[in-house]
């Protein structure tokens, strides 16, 4: 198992730090730039152009090198689960990365597209989940189970379209996804490790040393974005993990960040429709700090720190039965 670990990780991420210098000038050649839209601020305007799609190598990196180190993952039906849900939702994140970059328009998929492409992947999760696993979810601090029975088929599609755009919500400035992202993956873990699935722990590993070399290259001033392609995955891999790990409540608390900056985009979103006034100077929520004065590295700082907080609650609930 601790071999295991050190393989996924060293490989992981020294793989990463490989494949990205040669990756940004290649799509720098082919000119696979982020499109910003019209509606950004002028500060961040700047950035039309920066190589985009640079998740792909997070996301596939990991599950290539699960591959080689457990041949057999096929047939562990968990693992698998969680591979699947981390491949298809970065494969919808492609695609619209992919339209984006070739139309060099910010709008991507359609809504009602990328919401059915959503909807089939959590329709194909549940049906093998339902197969494997119970319908229950624990409260924390109670002795207390919950059956869902039926209902926790809204409940995995709720997790995943909620996760996966949560995290695409904060993919906004420099550093701000992959960092929250990355401490958001370390509870689970622990998590694998106390519910006796050790390749899932490592394949976890995989996914946090990738975004550490990631993050050596998006770190402010960012030389590559990750894309639809990394962020829908990170959020379908969260969503997968909780589901399978049955740390269903604990996600809302390590993915606080998310929730926090989601929340706020709706309250926005309400406000405009209801009152025709604005709650918010600017949503997503990372960009008000920015117009109240604060340098964009050190809003990614405060987010990184609320980040760990959440880690550690999440933690707390999630390890504590």
């Amino acid at each position: 198992m601790f071999i295991n670990v050190v393989i996924m990780f060293v490989g992981c991420l020294g793989l990463a730090l490989l494949i990205y210098p040669r990756l940004i000038p290649f799509l720098r050649r082919i000119k696979y730039g982020q499109s910003i839209s019209e509606f950004s601020l002028d500060d961040y305007k700047q950035k039309e152009g920066t190589p985009t799609m640079g998740g792909t190598v997070f996301l596939l990196v990991p599950v290539l090198l699960l591959m080689i180190i457990y041949p057999k993952f096929f047939i562990d039906t968990k693992l698998l689960l969680i591979v699947m849900a981390y491949l298809g939702y970065g494969l919808i994140g492609f695609i619209d990365d992919y339209i984006i970059v070739i139309k060099h328009d910010n709008t991507g998929l359609k809504p009602w597209i990328k919401f059915t492409m959503q909807l089939v992947l959590s329709i194909v999760f549940y049906l093998f989940y339902r197969a494997n696993s119970v319908t229950t979810i624990y409260l924390p601090f109670t002795d207390l189970f919950v059956d869902l029975d039926w209902a926790y088929a809204f409940l995995v599609f709720f997790m995943f379209t909620g996760a996966s755009n949560a995290v695409n919500i904060t993919d906004g400035m420099d550093g701000l996804a992959a960092g929250t992202s990355l401490l958001a993956l370390i509870p689970f873990i622990l998590f694998a490790v106390n519910a006796n699935q050790p390749y899932i722990a490592v394949f976890i590993t995989g996914v946090i040393a990738a975004l550490l070399g990631y993050l050596k290259f998006n770190t402010h001033p960012a030389k590559i974005f990750m894309g639809d392609v990394g962020s829908l995955a990170l959020g379908g891999l969260l969503a997968a993990l909780a589901l399978v790990l049955k740390q269903e409540i604990a996600l809302i608390i390590i993915g606080g960040v998310f929730v926090y900056e989601t929340l706020c985009v709706i309250i926005q979103i309400c406000s405009v429709k209801l009152r025709k006034n604005k709650v918010f100077k600017y949503t997503p929520i990372h960009y008000s700090f920015v117009i109240n004065g604060m340098r964009e590295i050190n809003v990614v700082r405060l987010f990184w720190m609320l980040g760990f907080v959440f880690m550690c609650l999440g933690l707390l609930i999630g390890v504590i039965r």
